[in-house]
């Protein structure tokens, strides 16, 4: 996808970390296969990490870290650090642009509010949501509106979808903005709400909105389609299928951890905003 430049004054960007150095993502959290499976498929791709930590009350819980920045360190500084922090810092922009867009056509231009991208620098992280380990994967947490990610995830997402290219890593830090713009217009809020009613259906509301960030994030390549490249449909869909709850599980889904739908509806979903660029498709379809 070929994405413009990002203009380091417009986009909201910074180092978080909660010790452990430096570097790739940490090979003892990610030596086992196993161990793998069962974080990514709790984390990956925006499941709300309170559930995992048992932190956040609602929108409260700790109060997030400020960044680990060092003095005088710029946007530019932090997204120059390897290609994918470059892309993902190239993607927030041109976020930031799209959905903004999106919000005033909707009249609801007060209501929108950059994200933060954090980039994890460390072994485990600090957010707004507790601490947890770097090798949950990406997440977006609500109480600091920020999205985390290790830029060393997307070598680990290129061996289990087998697609190093970039659509698939974009595709990452589209689906966890979703989920910032599900904060923004109530939608988290209101699911939580409808979990904590009927908590025998939580997964199944869960479900719905994983999916509903899956084709929040191909409307956003939608709206930019002049941008697409060939291949990128491809490997969009093939990143889609590889974090699928059945592709995750071997096949094992059950009520316990079916909570981001199979890998026939990740990619379901993610064409249909692909190819509507329509948000309020997604709505129709997704939410509940």
């Amino acid at each position: 996808m070929r994405l413009n430049p990002f203009n380091p004054g417009s986009i909201n960007v910074r180092r978080a970390g909660g010790g452990g150095g430096r570097g790739g993502m940490p090979g003892g959290k990610l030596g086992c296969g196993g161990i793998v499976i069962v974080l990514i498929a709790a984390v990956l791709f925006g499941v709300d990490p309170a559930q995992m930590l048992g932190s956040m009350d609602q929108m409260g819980g700790t109060t997030a870290t400020q960044g680990q920045n060092s003095p005088g360190e710029s946007a530019t500084d932090i997204c120059d650090d390897n290609q994918y922090s470059l892309e993902a810092c190239n993607a927030l922009a041109s976020l930031d642009q799209t959905w903004a867009a999106r919000f005033q056509e909707a009249g609801l231009a007060n209501r929108f509010q950059q994200p933060t991208l954090a980039f994890i620098s460390g072994n485990s992280v600090d957010s707004g949501c507790g601490r947890t380990s770097a090798g949950v994967g990406p997440f977006y947490c609500p109480a600091d509106q920020n999205i985390y990610i290790h830029t060393g995830f997307y070598d680990q997402l290129a061996r289990m979808s087998g697609e190093g290219g970039d659509f698939a890593r974009l595709y990452v830090v589209a689906h966890e903005y979703g989920h910032h713009v599900q904060t923004l217009t109530g939608v988290s809020d209101d699911i939580r709400s409808r979990q904590q009613r009927d908590p025998r259906n939580a997964n199944q509301y869960q479900v719905r909105m994983e999916l509903h960030a899956d084709c929040y994030a191909g409307v956003w390549a939608g709206r930019n389609r002049n941008l697409i490249e060939p291949g990128d449909f491809e490997e969009g869909m093939n990143a889609a299928a590889a974090i699928g709850d059945d592709r995750l599980t071997g096949g094992r889904v059950s009520s316990d951890n079916f909570t981001h739908g199979t890998s026939q509806q990740r990619m379901q979903a993610l064409r249909l905003g692909l190819e509507t660029a329509d948000d309020n498709r997604c709505d129709a379809a997704y939410l509940p």
